[in-house]
């Protein structure tokens, strides 16, 4: 597989599957946020939470705050952050109202605690995260890069964009977030984003970066020759 500079987080909330990723070593990160964990069947969140961190340590993992009133946001933000030194806490951008969580994402950075800025769609998002972040702590800029293709628009220009106003902020990073296919990891490459998100499929995919398309199409042959086959079709 070809050696890429962009760092790789899985996405998901299946523990098994992030402790097998972590012992694997193929990722540089985690991040959940509670759609998942529901999916997965999580029951008890700080139980889940407290489980992977026991299990993974020394690589960055992102859980998210799940009240909508922004002064309870910031009490879940301070609790979630002192699990462990490599929570990052994802802060939606705005609570469900449309309330921009700018001023406790200035008061939380400033604090200390390490945030994910997370559901970010437009440039304008970006600008106002950046603008509220501390130089000094680490910080994570999620953009839903795949959420924008999904419109029909082009989210390649905005990531760029959004790369150069995060560069004001030297500890902070963009990630491209919800990618779609595994064209989208060489995307997030090309335009130099510092992470981006997989889920547990995509990333099964990873070591066909790079593959020679000669023996990939020999391979495609050979699987629907196996598949006739094994239907026994006649003709």
């Amino acid at each position: 597989m070809t050696q890429l500079r962009v760092k790789i987080f899985a996405d998901g909330a299946n523990a098994q599957e992030m402790i097998d990723a972590y012992r694997a070593g193929r990722v540089q990160g985690f991040t959940t946020n509670p759609t998942l964990m529901r999916k997965a069947g999580v029951l008890d969140y700080e139980a889940f939470a407290r489980q992977i961190l026991a299990e993974i340590k020394g690589l960055p993992i992102s859980f998210e705050v799940f009240s909508d009133e922004l002064p309870e946001m910031a009490r879940q933000a301070r609790k979630i952050a002192q699990w462990g030194g490599n929570v990052f806490v994802k802060i939606p951008v705005t609570n469900t109202r449309g309330e921009s969580t700018a001023s406790i994402i200035r008061e939380l950075s400033k604090d200390g605690v390490q945030l994910n800025v997370t559901a970010i769609l437009t440039v304008d998002q970006v600008r106002g995260v950046v603008a509220a972040l501390y130089d000094r702590v680490p910080a994570i800029v999620s953009v839903f890069a795949g959420r924008i293709a999904d419109t029909g628009r082009d989210p390649i220009p905005l990531m760029q964009e959004a790369l150069s106003i995060v560069r004001e902020r030297p500890r902070a990073e963009l990630l491209w977030a919800s990618p779609r296919e595994l064209l989208n990891i060489i995307q997030a490459e090309c335009i130099g984003c510092h992470i981006i998100t997989v889920t547990s499929d995509v990333l099964k995919k990873l070591a066909m970066v790079g593959k020679d398309l000669t023996q990939l199409s020999l391979e495609t042959v050979q699987m629907f020759y196996n598949d006739a086959a094994a239907a026994g079709y006649k003709l």
